[in-house]
């Protein structure tokens, strides 16, 4: 007799008992088959699995389980979401690959594609003006060449990576490291509702699941691992995203990385990449290129359209040369420029009312 009607409810069942991670599951599927297989052996046949201790044999069988399976698979529903098991043939391949894959994904929007080449783009939460335009070039870029993006939905570099592949009319992905009906964080509810119309969120965590610190550093496998690169476009030493791109090595991924000002500390988390071997790269041909999908055939001469500026005269162009892609105070402009502060002002002013530059708090100025 089953115990549920449901197969689901036997892999939600599993992935709540204390003990079984993914790497145990994985060994329990590799002998048993199947969930509702392991639900029916004896304690002398869950013996046989290496990782498998006594007291979670016994949890097993005497069904000592966290969560109650029905209400879990309900809760999904509800929340338009569905779960796809290790098993399941919308399960993505590549995720199969790595040492520890989630056996349980809760998956909204379109089924990923499995014939889809994806890359990570991961960085800075705090991202400068200079790591968000490039993120949002390098994701509209590979996507008019036919790669997906995949990030974990964060505030700067994940969110405009996202932006960009959908501007470029591609394939994104989130990976979320709290439940898959919670958005965070909240101010990014217009994009997660974008990637559930054309693209696919993904979260290995229950239902209702806090955005808890731990999750994160565990989420960025699955993100590298969906990925046949990793492209870190701006992060500090100490960054997270390190941390992707060192799993990706792990995975035998390919690891690029966007060079920045020397001056600038949220770039040398690359410029660390770079000197241990990752591909600097300044744009999407150049990742085909590391990939060796740059052949004859390959659409070029698409990548990130740029805002064709208006007329400006001679000392608007003067001091828009002056702005670099790094937000610059007024002070150090007049210092560059030697023009007199009330005709600086004045200019900035005209470009502000052009589109050309954008003014920040505190008097900063940037293209």
């Amino acid at each position: 007799m089953s115990l549920w009607s449901d197969n689901k409810c036997y892999w939600i069942a599993l992935s709540g008992i204390k003990g079984i991670g993914n790497v145990t599951f994985k060994n329990l599927l590799s002998k048993f088959g199947d969930p509702e297989n392991i639900f029916r052996a004896s304690g002398s046949e869950l013996s046989g699995v290496n990782g498998l201790r006594k007291e979670t044999i016994q949890d097993i069988i005497k069904l000592r389980l966290e969560n109650d399976p029905e209400t879990e698979l309900k809760k999904t529903e509800a929340c338009g979401a569905r779960i796809v098991t290790f098993n399941d043939p919308e399960y993505p391949e590549p995720l199969k690959q790595i040492h520890d894959p989630p056996m349980i994904l809760y998956m909204k929007g379109v089924a990923i594609p499995q014939n889809k080449s994806f890359i990570a783009v991961v960085g800075s939460r705090n991202a400068t003006h200079y790591g968000l335009k490039a993120a949002a070039e390098f994701g509209q870029g590979l996507a008019r060449r036919g790669l997906g993006i995949v990030s974990g939905m964060a505030l700067g570099i994940d969110a405009e990576s996202h932006w960009g592949c959908i501007a470029g009319k591609g394939y994104t992905v989130a990976v979320l490291g709290n439940g898959i009906d919670v958005v965070y964080p909240s101010r990014n509810r217009r994009l997660y509702d974008k990637i559930c119309e054309n693209g696919t969120i993904v979260s290995e965590f229950p239902v209702g699941s806090s955005p808890s610190p731990p999750n994160f550093p565990q989420r960025n496998r699955i993100i590298s691992g969906l990925a046949r690169g990793v492209l870190v476009v701006e992060a500090t030493k100490n960054s997270g995203s390190l941390i992707t791109a060192s799993l990706a090595l792990d995975q035998g991924k390919d690891i690029f990385a966007v060079p920045g000002s020397i001056e600038s500390y949220k770039s040398r988390g690359c410029h660390f990449l770079i000197k241990q071997g990752a591909m600097l790269v300044e744009n999407a041909d150049d990742i085909m290129e590391g990939l060796g999908m740059n052949y004859p055939g390959v659409t070029k001469g698409d990548t990130f359209v740029k805002k064709v500026l208006p007329e400006m005269d001679k000392m608007e162009k003067f001091i828009f040369e002056i702005i670099g892609d790094y937000p610059m105070h007024i002070d150090e402009i007049q210092k560059r420029s030697n023009i007199v502060p009330g005709e600086l002002s004045g200019t900035l002013t005209k470009l502000e009312l052009k589109g050309i530059v954008k003014q920040l708090p505190g008097k900063i100025f940037v293209k």
